[in-house]
């Protein structure tokens, strides 16, 4: 993983000057792997994440918002009762470990302070929380290891904290020598050099160890075997790197792709990706690891507690499709039901030349401009007066069903167009809160039963707020009941209001009471109706924008739908830094 001890040095580093001498306010555990402390202090206050997930192990200052569960786990009681109000006293690490321990002095129940440990390990799948008491004795764990489960070291409460086993065989970079790491280099096995590193030295990540190898030989898998220089390149290279390391050198480096996605991250520039990949220096560790994880995580938990519900829109959309398609195929039938009232016309006017049992009929067409021939099937068990009637019966019946077929196509049109805009809904749900209100939305509409003995539904969760750079307030709509509500009932008439053209996405409303506002306002709220909507990972996208007033719901629309006029466009592209700084600056 990227977050190799050395990293996380750099992250420690960063949180002892940010951290120690603070206090824990609150704690909560809104998912299982992951807690949350609020600190309070001088310079203000500040959330700490702690993930103890095999995944995403991690520490770090982060600006996101969780959900806390009805009832808090146990564990996170524990802590409650054993670290609020505690003051963090320093931030260690092992050497060249992947843990980080805060002590803590925290008060009993009689407001006498004694020492607290808690313990981070980010070890891939052993990862854990551990609380320790003054003698380093377990207090409890977030998961319990021991018996069966482990064969090496007990994590169990009650037990004396042992740090796990070292790595077998591997050298640590921060105290090798260059004598020592020129031994090691000697008896190296045939392998590429990123190998040779990962399995010699404890401490790298292999992204590192590519690094080094790029840096060394402009390859990332170059082979030992190939090595010229006795290592001798090499091995400035990854002294250059661990002195840096040494002093306390670190720089947060993100490495992002085309569409600005992050695709890793280092304590150094990494340079082996060249013109492939962009790498972008964040203002700090957290900032870099809390938009590296905590969003990618967030966006994962919740497109798995949406599966079922977008399955059932996407089956109701593609049903839907199929339906339209059979009724377009039958309106373009409808279309040919002149030559049906032509045929009857025929068979009346030949009516005196015809018989009973007739099967055909050929016969002069007045109906066409070169006077030819047509054939017109008939019905043997029927009179020519039946046939002529069966026919004309057939044209308005195709007359009728050109009328409900339009009908109904128009219908099928505009539930579509809903579907669609649900899925987009639940496409663009970035956080838990925004699920009940899409769910309750489809219950009203029918797309799905609401469950039987349903508890007390959740409250809904108010609409998206932001700031703009000038101090208006923003509003924006998570879902389609709530755009309506949002446009048609809340808003000011001489308010602002804002949407994609001609897409799906949230209804935004710049509260303005009639007051035209500003450019940078306009075009930040516009980057926010761009962002919120299915444009999202497009290019240049045109918003619209016009006052409340102009905003109207044409009859029976489905939720969200909306007619307006007097509008004006704007053209911006979608930002997500912009979005996130001006909902930081509202609070929300």
């Amino acid at each position: 993983m990227p977050l190799d001890a050395i990293c996380l040095a750099a992250v420690r580093e960063e949180l002892s000057e940010r951290i120690v001498g603070m206090k824990i306010d609150k704690v909560q555990q809104p998912e299982r792997d992951i807690i949350i402390l609020t600190l309070r202090g001088a310079g203000g206050q500040c959330r700490m994440l702690i993930s103890g997930g095999s995944g995403d192990a991690r520490v770090h200052l982060t600006e996101h918002h969780f959900e806390n569960p009805a009832s808090p786990p146990m564990f996170c009681m524990l802590l409650r009762k054993h670290i609020s109000g505690a003051r963090i006293v320093s931030v260690t690490q092992p050497a060249a470990e992947r843990i980080l321990e805060i002590k803590l002095s925290a008060p009993d129940a009689l407001g006498i302070l004694s020492e607290k440990h808690l313990i981070i390990e980010l070890i891939g799948r052993f990862s854990n929380i551990i609380l320790a008491g003054d003698e380093r004795l377990i207090i409890d764990c977030l998961r319990r290891v021991g018996g069966e489960l482990s064969d090496k070291r007990a994590v169990l409460p009650g037990l004396l904290y042992r740090l796990p086993p070292l790595q077998e065989g591997k050298l640590n970079p921060l105290t090798v020598t260059v004598d020592g790491w020129q031994e090691a280099f000697d008896r190296s096995a045939e392998k590429t050099v990123d190998k040779w590193l990962l399995s010699e030295f404890s401490a790298l990540s292999p992204l590192i160890c590519r690094e080094l190898s790029w840096r060394a030989y402009r390859e990332t898998d170059y082979p030992v075997g190939d090595i010229r220089d006795g290592g001798a390149a090499l091995c400035n290279e990854f002294f250059e790197i661990i002195n840096a390391a040494k002093k306390g050198e670190f720089q947060p480096w993100a490495i992002t792709g085309a569409d600005n996605a992050l695709r890793d991250f280092s304590y150094t520039r990494i340079m082996q990706y060249e013109s492939a990949l962009s790498v972008i220096r964040k203002e700090s560790f957290s900032v870099l690891l809390d938009s590296f994880y905590t969003r990618k995580t967030q966006l994962e938990r919740i497109r798995q507690r949406t599966a079922a519900t977008a399955k059932t829109v996407k089956t109701a959309h593609d049903r839907l499709v199929r339906k339209l398609a059979v009724q377009q195929e039958e309106l373009k039938k409808t279309k040919e039901r002149d030559s049906l009232r032509e045929c009857g016309d025929i068979i009346t006017a030949n009516i005196h030349l015809m018989k009973k049992g007739q099967i055909e009929l050929i016969s002069r067409d007045f109906y066409s401009e070169d006077g030819g021939m047509r054939k017109i099937i008939l019905d043997s068990k029927k009179t020519p007066q039946q046939n002529a009637a069966r026919y004309y019966k057939e044209y308005t019946k195709a007359k009728n069903a050109e009328k409900v077929l339009t009908e109904q196509i128009i219908i099928g049109e505009n539930e579509l167009k809903y579907l669609e805009s649900v899925i987009t809904e639940i496409e663009l749900a970035g956080e838990e809160s925004d699920l009940p209100g899409i769910r309750d939305e489809l219950e009203q509409t029918g797309y799905i039963k609401a469950k039987k003995h349903e508890k007390q539904k959740s409250k809904e969760a108010e609409p998206m707020r932001f700031e703009s750079s000038k101090g208006l307030t923003i509003l924006a709509g998570r879902n389609n009941t709530q755009n309506d509500r949002l446009t048609l009932k809340n808003a000011l008439k001489t308010d602002v209001w804002l949407h994609i053209q001609k897409s799906h996405g949230s209804h935004v409303i710049i509260t303005c009471n009639g007051v035209v506002p500003d450019e940078t306002s306009l075009y930040e709220a516009a980057v926010i109706a761009a962002y919120f909507s299915s444009a999202r990972a497009g290019g240049k996208v045109p918003v619209d924008y016009t006052f409340v007033k102009y905003v109207k719901k044409p009859p029976g629309g489905q939720p969200g739908m909306v007619i307006y006029t007097d509008y004006k466009t704007i053209i911006v592209t979608p930002d997500e830094e912009l979005v996130s700084r001006l909902r930081r600056r509202q609070g929300s």
